[in-house]
C-alpha cells in the first residue's frame, strides 16, 4: 500500500548539481550554472525554469498508434484523488530533484475531471488545497496556469468560439474554477492555449462572430481575475493549425492584432512555443521578435519539432544554434516580462528508465545556458552589435534621420531620388553574420 508523501519515486537520484562542461556525468548540468551571473542577472532568474505537469507526470508514452509504454506508479492508480495526489508527490519530488523553482499546470492535470461539473470543481479545490501545502513546504511555485478547454468532446468545436452557447458558458464556468485555483496557488501568469479555437472549414463557420466570441470572452475572464485580485499577466499562446485546419492564435503577429483590436493588449502578453513558431512556418527568433517589439514578450515555452514533420512532436531543446540566435534577442529585449521558460516537451516513446526524464531536462537546461552564455559574448566581444548598427548609419545623420523623425515629405524624397541617381550597392554581409554566431557557439 502506497502511503501518500511518504513515496520516493525516483529512486537512486539526487539533486542535480552544476559540474562543468568537462563533466562525463549524465545527471549533472554542464552549463547551468543557476547562480552564475550573466548580463547582470544569474540564469535562475533569466530562465525561471518551469516544468510542464501534464507532459512530465502525466504522459505514459502512448500515441496514436501505439499503447503506453511509461508505466508510473502515480499513473496507475485507480481512485482519482489518489492518483491526483500521488501525482503531486512525484512532481514535488522531481522539481526538488532537479533544482527548479517552478512549475505550470492545465486544471485537469492536477486532477481527472469529475463526471459533472460539481464533481469537477470539488476535486480541483481538493487538489488546490492540497498543492498549496506542498508548495508552502518546499517553496517550489507556479509560473503560470490554464485550463484545458480541448480535450473534452464539448469541446469539438471550439470552447470560446463555439456555435452552441451552452459551451460557451460551460467554458466559462471551467476557466473561472482554474482562475480561481490560479489565485490560490499564487500562480505568476494565466495562459489561454485556444487549441480548437478555430475552423475546419469557412462553409460553416462564421468567422467574424467567432472572433468578437473569443474576444468577449476574453474580456471578461480578465474583469474577473481582476477583480479577485490576479495582478499577474494573461497570456497568448499562437498556434497555427493542428487539430484544426486554422486555429485564430496563428502566430505571434496575429495575435498580437487580435488583443489590440479587443482592447486587451495592456492584459496580455504572449506565450511562444518553439514548435508552434515552426508549425506557422516561422523561425522561434522571429516569434520572439515580433513580440517584443511590441511589449508583449511574456514567456517561452521550449520544445522543438522534428524539421521533417508537419506536427508538433514537442521534443526537448538540443538545437543550441537555433537558441542562441533567440537568446541573443531575448537578452537584446530585456528578457522575459513576468514568465518564464517551460520545457513544454515530452520524453520518447520509447524512452522508459525513470532516469530519463531527468536527462532530458538536464540537457534542456544547458541548451538555454550554453546560448545564453554565447549570445552574451557575441553581444559584448565581437564586431555583430557594430556591424548591426552601420548597416542602418545612413539613418543617424543628416535626411535619413530626418526621414525617421517624420520630417521629410514624399517631394522631399523625389528630390533626394534625383540626386543621387544611381546607387552603389551596400551588402547585407549575412555570411559574416553567421560566422560570427559560429564562433562563439
Amino acid at each position: 500500500m502506497i502511503v501518500l508523501g511518504d513515496v520516493e519515486y525516483y529512486k537512486g537520484i539526487g539533486k542535480i548539481e552544476y559540474e562543468g562542461k568537462e563533466s562525463d556525468n549524465p545527471l549533472a548540468f554542464r552549463y547551468y550554472n543557476p547562480d552564475q551571473i550573466v548580463a547582470g542577472k544569474t540564469m535562475r532568474e533569466h530562465f525561471k525554469f518551469a516544468i510542464s505537469y501534464w507532459y512530465s507526470f502525466g504522459g505514459n508514452g502512448s500515441d496514436l498508434f501505439g499503447d503506453a509504454t511509461q508505466h508510473f506508479a502515480w499513473n496507475e492508480m485507480r481512485e482519482p484523488i489518489l492518483a491526483a495526489k500521488a501525482r503531486a508527490d512525484a512532481a514535488f519530488e522531481f522539481i526538488s530533484k532537479m533544482g527548479f523553482d517552478y512549475f505550470c499546470f492545465h486544471d485537469y492535470d492536477l486532477v481527472q475531471e469529475g463526471k459533472n461539473f460539481g464533481q469537477s470543481e470539488l476535486r480541483l479545490v481538493t487538489m488546490t488545497e492540497y498543492i498549496n501545502k506542498k508548495i508552502s513546504n518546499s517553496g517550489i511555485k507556479v509560473l503560470w496556469g490554464s485550463s484545458n478547454c480541448v480535450s473534452n468532446p464539448r469541446y469539438m468545436n471550439g470552447a470560446a468560439t463555439n456555435p452552441d452557447f451552452k459551451v460557451v458558458a460551460r467554458a466559462a464556468g471551467q476557466v473561472k474554477l482554474a482562475l480561481d485555483a490560479t489565485i490560490a496557488l499564487k500562480v505568476e501568469n494565466y495562459v489561454f492555449w485556444g487549441g480548437r479555437e478555430g475552423y475546419m472549414t469557412l462553409l460553416n463557420t462564421d468567422m467574424k462572430r467567432e472572433l468578437d466570441h473569443m474576444g468577449q470572452f476574453l474580456i471578461q475572464a480578465r474583469d474577473y481575475g481582476r477583480s479577485q485580485g490576479f495582478k499577474g499577466n494573461f497570456l497568448i499562446e499562437p498556434k497555427p493549425m493542428e487539430p484544426l485546419k486554422h486555429q485564430y492564435d496563428f502566430d505571434c503577429a496575429t495575435a498580437i492584432g487580435f488583443l489590440r483590436e479587443y482592447g486587451l493588449e495592456k492584459d496580455f502578453k504572449i506565450n511562444i512555443e518553439v514548435n508552434h513558431a515552426t508549425l506557422a512556418q516561422h523561425t522561434f527568433q522571429h516569434e520572439l521578435e515580433v513580440a517584443a517589439q511590441s511589449g508583449m514578450l511574456g514567456s517561452i515555452d521550449a520544445n522543438r519539432g522534428d524539421y521533417q514533420n508537419g506536427w508538433d512532436t514537442s521534443q526537448f531543446p538540443n538545437n543550441v544554434q537555433e537558441i542562441t540566435e533567440a537568446m541573443l534577442i531575448f537578452l537584446k529585449s530585456g528578457g522575459l516580462q513576468g514568465g518564464g521558460v517551460n520545457f513544454d516537451a515530452k520524453i520518447r516513446r520509447s524512452s522508459t528508465d525513470m532516469e530519463d526524464i531527468f536527462i532530458a531536462h538536464i540537457g534542456g537546461a544547458d541548451t538555454f545556458a550554453r546560448a545564453l552564455l554565447a549570445a552574451e559574448k557575441i553581444i559584448t566581444s565581437s564586431p555583430y552589435e557594430s556591424l548591426r548598427q552601420q548597416r542602418y548609419s545612413s539613418f543617424d545623420t543628416g535626411s535619413g534621420k530626418e526621414f525617421e523623425e517624420g520630417k521629410l515629405n514624399f517631394n522631399d524624397l523625389y528630390a533626394i531620388a534625383k540626386e543621387n541617381d544611381e546607387i552603389e550597392l551596400q551588402s547585407g554581409k549575412q555570411e559574416l553574420f553567421e560566422s560570427i554566431l559560429n564562433r562563439y557557439l
